[in-house]
């Protein structure tokens, strides 16, 4: 039996024992995906009225009229608009709070710790109806602030591990050099935090992505309340369940790309 450096290769008896393994929970993931599958296509009883299977072709006919897909791309515009502002806004609040956490004065120091474990703290749902109900910005700038808010903070703390983890003599070689502390952290630390923190900060940004459903609860009309709210209370309730899917299918589509793009710049920044 050869080995490795960090441990034996598995015998005649282990790899069969896995193998047997593979097997059956291929068997379990196919059991269930066709329980699923005929859960679905069963017919309901509903005020004894027979309704057609959710996979009958009658729930899903009106995917076939261009329309309904104009107004799928009006609910995913309006959840990436929300995204990118509020990413942006995010990444700036998120420099702020790093630079203020990182003072060498107290004054400064100290306050800007409580403001952002506070709204680190805060569910994001409160800060946008908070914003929602105490100001006239209205449901999109709700969403928007409530993300950049919390996010901000998150990517504060994000970067401010980035400034610490780098090399004190970087930023004795900016001092040295005759740059302020302010000057050298902008100039010279901030851009290798970046650098370094990178795919953590995608991967937050893929989380604020998602968080954009929350403003079903706003009313703000992003992608879920789109196709969840007003499409299904416009067609019928009998499409709800393919509205779903089909709402579930473009989330997992934009935040999977997403995922391997941080993913992929991970490993970019192992590899040099």
């Amino acid at each position: 039996m050869t080995s490795s450096v960090l441990f034996d290769s598995p015998g005649p008896k282990a790899r069969r024992r896995s193998l047997i393994f593979s097997i059956v929970a291929i068997i379990i993931v196919a059991g269930v995906l066709l329980w699923a599958v005929l859960t679905l296509a069963a017919p309901r009883q509903s005020s004894g009225i027979t309704l057609p299977g959710s996979l009958d072709s009658s729930r899903w006919d009106i995917f076939l009229d261009p329309r309904v897909w104009r107004d799928i791309g009006l609910g995913v515009l309006a959840t990436l608009r929300a995204a990118a502002v509020a990413a942006a806004l995010a990444l700036a609040i998120g420099v702020g709070f790093a630079t203020l956490r990182t003072s060498v004065f107290a004054w400064v120091r100290v306050p800007a710790t409580v403001v952002l474990e506070f709204f680190r703290g805060m569910p994001v749902l409160l800060l946008m109806l908070f914003i929602l109900l105490a100001s006239s910005f209205g449901a999109f700038w709700a969403v928007v602030l409530g993300l950049a808010l919390y996010n901000g903070a998150i990517i504060g703390e994000i970067l401010r591990a980035g400034l610490a983890s780098l090399p004190r003599g970087q930023r004795e070689a900016g001092l040295s050099l005759g740059l302020t502390r302010l000057q050298t952290k902008t100039m010279i630390e901030f851009p290798q935090a970046f650098r370094q923190m990178l795919p953590v900060i995608v991967a937050q940004l893929v989380v604020l992505l998602k968080d954009t459903s929350l403003g079903y609860i706003v009313g703000y009309n992003e992608l879920i309340r789109t196709t969840m709210n007003s499409m299904s209370s416009f067609y019928g309730n009998r499409y709800l369940l393919s509205l779903f899917i089909v709402t579930l299918v473009i989330y997992l589509a934009i935040n999977l790309s997403l995922s391997a793009f941080a993913r992929r710049l991970a490993r970019k920044r192992v590899s040099r």
